[in-house]
């Protein structure tokens, strides 16, 4: 194991006076101005804390949004997540390239090590943000893009939060990328979801939505076993040429055996027929179900396999142990990090019989 691997070190300068501000209410979403140096050119940049439970942890997350330059190597804005709960500290990323490897479309990222104001903070993921760049980046068409904030994303005309009717079909979803006509796309996908005829919705729901894609995204939620995933930690992307919905995965570190507290999960966790509205009807028509048995037959045959990801899970975490080791946080628990890697194993081997065994229901 190469213990002289270093990873890019990102140092943060808050003032303190925003510092103490930063810190005096953490659920306050208005960024406060500071400086980033990355491979020595300064940065000014707007930062604020990111996610929702996780800003209560010792170990903050962060949204960068770059001021000046207005961008730093094609982006607006970068994510840095501590990823405090995950004792390995790679499953959003192992998570998010095995999405990309699935054909899915999904944020690119790196471990780096943060310095803020002089202290080490130790082990980040960068994320990319899901926005225009991301579109750019992968010269797709113009379109718009929806965040799920939270459990309303559900895909039904019924709230996830409170079990009544939603009083608007954009409830769940918040726009990044388009404008407020594209919201009548986002609104006529959800009611036709839910008020096509079964006869009808084989064929119509192909207009609004990437049905192979699609059922991607869900094997990879189904693999990775992202509890949330169904009605959370996704985008909605519209192609302005195909006028198709895609879904691109997000916040991905409860994974791969271990859930959102970061204790064991149990391999069944997660059913194979996922739980939201949209799944459900696409699962009950023959054809969308055997091609998703299908899908999931080969994934796991060639990349859900301890032979395909262990080699992942091992490169990665040679790459981040010397800087682990130097991380406030998790230097204390190295025993634990070296242990991880028999955790996703085992994970993997388990949730395999799992699926095994449930893969003949969907015939």
């Amino acid at each position: 194991m190469d213990e002289a691997v270093i990873l890019p070190q990102y140092k943060l300068f808050i003032k303190p006076m925003d510092l103490r501000e930063l810190r005096r209410d953490i659920w306050i979403d208005e960024p406060l101005p500071a400086q980033l140096t990355i491979d020595g050119k300064r940065l000014d940049i707007d930062i604020a804390y990111r996610g929702s439970h996780i800003r209560d942890f010792p170990k903050k997350s962060y949204q960068v949004s770059f001021y000046k330059p207005k961008s730093f190597r094609g982006s607006k804005h970068i994510h840095l997540n501590a990823e405090f709960k995950d004792p390995s500290l790679v499953r959003n990323k192992l998570s998010f390239d095995f999405f990309a490897e699935l054909g899915v479309l999904s944020p690119q990222s790196r471990h780096i090590f943060l310095v803020q104001n002089g202290k080490a903070e130790g082990v980040y993921l960068e994320i990319e943000a899901v926005d225009e760049n991301f579109i750019k980046r992968r010269n797709l068409p113009n379109g718009s893009i929806y965040y799920a904030v939270d459990g309303d994303a559900n895909f039904s005309l019924m709230s996830d939060l409170d079990k009544e009717t939603k009083k608007s079909l954009k409830l769940g979803y918040e726009r990044k990328v388009g404008g407020p006509e594209d919201e009548y796309y986002l609104q006529e996908f959800i009611f036709n979801i839910n008020t096509l005829s079964n006869s009808e919705f084989e064929k119509d729901i192909q207009k609004f939505v990437d049905v192979d894609k699609y059922l991607r995204w869900v094997a990879g939620v189904i693999f990775t076993s992202n509890y949330d995933g169904f009605v959370h930690n996704y985008a909605l992307y519209r192609n302005g040429e195909s006028r198709l919905f895609e879904i691109i995965p997000w916040d991905y570190d409860a994974t791969w055996g271990r859930d959102v507290n970061g204790k064991i999960m149990e391999p069944d966790y997660v059913p194979i027929e996922g739980f939201n509205t949209l799944t459900a009807r696409l699962l009950y028509v023959d054809t969308f179900r055997k091609q998703y048995r299908t899908l999931l037959e080969e994934i796991m045959e060639q990349q859900f396999t301890v032979e395909h990801m262990i080699p992942k899970v091992e490169k990665l975490t040679q790459l981040i142990r010397p800087s682990v080791n130097q991380d406030p946080y998790k230097k204390q628990n190295m025993d634990i990090f070296d242990q991880e890697i028999s955790v996703i194993t085992n994970y993997i081997e388990k949730r395999r019989t799992y699926l095994n065994r449930k893969i003949v229901k969907l015939e």
